[in-house]
């Protein structure tokens, strides 16, 4: 990934990748837990808004393409984890905004 690249561009490059089921970025609706940058990889430690989510293999390939998108070279490594659990607290204002979450 080379040491120019840093963990906010990798969390702005994750806003391109959409719940569709709820049509907001991962990164405000709160699933990214971790963003590890090691050598040439990254390391997603993330979660999804309910465990067995249909979009599981739609939003994991969109994590690795927006990723990948930044450097061809990168390898990419997702772990979805289910603790801690994730909550609608865990969004960004923008995100309780957009869906209407008051």
């Amino acid at each position: 990934m080379g040491t120019n690249v840093t963990i906010a561009q990798v969390r702005e490059q994750l806003k391109q990748v959409f719940d569709p089921e709820l049509g907001v970025n991962i990164v405000d609706l709160g699933l990214i837990y971790e963003i590890e940058l090691m050598d040439d990889q990254v390391h997603i430690r993330m979660t999804l808004t309910t465990p067995g989510c249909p979009m599981h293999d739609t939003i994991v390939g969109g994590v690795h393409r927006a990723l990948e998108e930044m450097s061809g070279s990168v390898k990419v490594h997702v772990d979805v984890v289910w603790e801690p659990r994730w909550t609608p607290e865990k969004m960004s204002e923008a995100a309780k905004e957009q869906l209407d979450y008051f």
